[in-house]
């Protein structure tokens, strides 16, 4: 076992890629581990009392930074030499978090930074948070506004951006809380904030959004009861200072690391490639029930469950692909696969509506700007809009030839690099080295199944 090491706030330099045409995409591959759950196995193991042992974690850099994050809150972790053995946490137990000695860095991750600042919000620390550039503009202050209301105080920039000092309080409040927008990252940092305040935490959602907490908090020993209320809206309440016990937790493959081989292999007639392990919770895999919608060939083979997670491999085949329309209610099953839907249905035949997309606005970058107008510029008549994005597909490869600028945005890079596996010329991302902070090794792992990268 050895120490955490965790990149600089200063990335690596600029790496442009470019993908030209490809053939068949064929194999049998395991992408990267699930980063929501690898990102909330570290943190709940860290609050567990006992050692915590995660099997198939993500070593993005994402990753990385939550774990020496917990580290510097006091808990030990704990990072395998050989990347086949578990990590382990040896976590200090609900409100036994320490003050860090130095400001906490996110990284890339809005993720982390957010269900973090909800796990000190109940503690009587002080902690500084800070990432990188494109973290420092994203807005935080949708989470800082329900935690002051259960008594935490913050500093930052307007809109909550970062660099942001959190001061926990020593007499948290739990709340019941509406979510404005739905959001999985909100409504964990919540359920994280209440974990150490006495009595009953609520969060209501109208739609449902990613249960990731909901179901990791439980298998670790947290009382969460989920009820349906009068209109339709899901309340989620968790009850404060459990004895969460450390456990095995087995990650599985990230369902949205896997769209991009997948919607790769399905644009390429001829292509027959499996996916293994993939996390299938109903509310991520809103992509694959479009695709399937669209005409792909695509099946979840050999189902189970691994700590409280549905498991599947993942099969898909080369398609003939339509226009659909993709509605609004759909958007939290899908949020972070908007990107690669999009290109998917730059090669369907007809017009892909899509509604809801609002949320997209404040991603890594605007990705729902990024993506209408790289497709522009690749050829492919596009209409955006405040929430909705429209692509119009001719069924044929999509003339392409485009320089991608991607804000630092991973998605914007592994979609606009699928793109050019299947355009008549190849497409061009100006920066690639963020793609690590979700899917480490995927030029090597597209390349392998066919792919054309360079």
């Amino acid at each position: 076992m050895s120490s955490i090491s965790v990149p600089s706030i200063s990335v690596s330099s600029p790496r442009s890629l470019s993908a030209s045409a490809s053939g068949v995409l064929t194999g049998t591959v395991r992408v990267p581990g699930d980063k929501s759950i690898s990102h909330r196995a570290l943190m709940i193991g860290a609050l567990a009392v006992g050692e915590t042992e995660i099997s198939g974690l993500l070593e993005g850099d994402d990753v990385r930074h939550t774990a020496a994050a917990m580290e510097a809150l006091g808990a030990t972790v704990l990072r395998p030499e050989n990347a086949s053995q578990p990590w382990r946490v040896r976590g200090v137990g609900i409100g036994g978090l320490a003050e860090p000695a130095s400001v906490l860095d996110m990284g890339n991750s809005g993720t982390a930074a957010r269900l973090l600042i909800g796990v000190i919000a109940s503690h009587p620390i002080t902690a500084v948070f800070t990432g990188d550039a494109s973290l420092n503009k994203r807005p935080m202050a949708r989470v800082t506004q329900p935690l002051e209301r259960m008594g935490a105080t913050f500093a930052g920039r307007k809109g909550g951006r970062l660099p942001l000092s959190v001061i926990g309080t020593d007499h948290p409040v739990p709340i019941e809380y509406r979510l404005p927008v739905a959001s999985a990252q909100v409504k964990s940092a919540i359920l994280l904030a209440g974990l150490n305040t006495p009595g009953v935490t609520t969060v209501i959602e109208t739609h449902p959004t990613r249960d990731h907490s909901e179901l990791m908090l439980c298998h670790f020993g947290a009382s969460i009861v989920t009820t349906t209320l009068a209109d339709g809206a899901l309340a989620v309440s968790l009850t404060g200072q459990p004895e969460l016990t450390g456990r095995r937790v087995l990650v599985p493959a990230d369902p949205s690391s896997a769209a991009f081989p997948a919607v790769a292999a399905v644009l390429r007639q001829g292509s027959d490639l499996t996916l293994t392990a993939v996390g299938i919770n109903p509310r991520r895999t809103g992509l694959y029930v479009t695709l399937k919608e669209m005409g792909a060939d695509l099946a979840f083979e050999n189902i189970r469950t691994e700590a409280g997670e549905p498991v599947a491999d993942l099969r898909i085949k080369g398609s003939a692909l339509k226009g659909v329309d993709v509605p609004a209610e759909r958007a939290p099953s899908m949020i972070d696969e908007y990107p690669i839907l999009a290109i998917a249905a730059a090669c369907a035949t007809g017009t892909t509506r899509m509604f809801g997309l609002a949320e997209l606005r404040v991603k890594e970058s605007d990705r729902l700007a990024m993506v209408a107008d790289g497709l522009a510029l690749c050829g492919v008549p596009v209409e955006a809009g405040p929430e909705h994005l429209f692509v119009h597909g001719t069924g044929k490869a999509p003339k392409g030839g485009g320089f991608i600028t991607t804000a630092m945005d991973h998605r914007i890079a592994m979609s606009f690099l699928v793109l050019g596996g299947v355009s008549e010329d190849p497409v061009t991302v100006d920066d690639g080295s963020f793609i690590d902070t979700s899917f480490p090794g995927f030029v090597a792992l597209m390349n392998r199944l066919g792919a054309h990268i360079r």
